[in-house]
């Protein structure tokens, strides 16, 4: 029903956990994937799928596996745009070396896989390119350099939209709010309640899902979605809804 059998999709990020949920949920679709991550152990367990090694924040090194995916298959349907990487959460936690590699990566990683793609894609007619970036992007959540790098992907993406538009490319963003991958493991380690704790925020209850990010990135992909662009989507459980514990402790304390 998404209309993906055959595309061709490309996604960055693959051997984590939001992007494993991308590749088995896009492969389900029927569309054909290439699972981008910088570490092969991470993308050896991917089955059905083309693989490419490389490093996002060399620029060259990107645009050469961009190029080799091309020549396989043809240019891209759909990238989605879903490696990030945080650790300095607090501002007490940012100095320079934590700015810049963290805006490397997330920010300007980013454009260093959907640049080279652009001529061959707006050649073929067009295509989708969805960035996971985060409910850090809309408000401050801590994690400062992260949250300036994921709000100039939500700007990156208006600028494809706006100027890309006429020549078939659409351009979205997701923002989810906390989910539970990996990356939560080092402060599970310290808080083992953690998780609980941080539920109370959340007009859900709970966090989101990596299936739940990846089934909103395969409807921006889709031609369902053929009439959005621009956009950034909270996938976030009601996180940016309001805030759940004000209400619960504060007015209803």
């Amino acid at each position: 029903m998404f209309g993906m059998t055959g595309k061709n999709v490309v996604i960055s990020g693959a051997g984590g956990g939001i992007g494993r949920a991308l590749v088995a949920l896009f492969r389900e679709s029927g569309a054909r994937v290439t699972a981008c991550d910088r570490d092969a152990d991470l993308l050896a367990s991917l089955e059905r799928v083309t693989t490419e090694v490389f490093e996002l924040t060399d620029r060259a090194a990107t645009t050469a596996a961009m190029e080799r995916i091309i020549a396989r298959h043809g240019p891209p349907d759909a990238i989605i745009g879903n490696a990030g990487f945080t650790r300095a959460e607090r501002m007490a936690d940012v100095g320079p070396e934590a700015w810049d590699s963290e805006l490397a990566l997330n920010l300007t990683g980013t454009y260093n896989l959907v640049a080279p793609a652009l001529p061959a894609m707006i050649a073929a007619g067009g295509g989708s390119i969805v960035i996971v970036s985060s409910v850090n992007a809309l408000a401050h959540f801590g994690n400062p350099a992260y949250s300036a790098a994921k709000a100039g992907l939500n700007a990156y993406a208006r600028a494809l939209a706006v100027e890309h538009g006429r020549h078939g490319i659409r351009a979205n963003c997701i923002c989810p709010g906390s989910v539970r991958t990996p990356a939560w493991d080092h402060r599970i380690e310290k808080q083992p309640e953690l998780l609980d704790e941080v539920a109370r925020y959340y007009p859900l209850a709970r966090l989101v899902t990596p299936e739940e990010v990846a089934q909103t990135a395969l409807f921006l992909a889709s031609p369902l979605s053929s009439g959005i662009t621009g956009t950034a989507i909270a996938v976030d459980a009601g996180l940016t809804a309001g805030n759940r514990r004000f209400v619960n402790e504060v007015l209803g304390g």
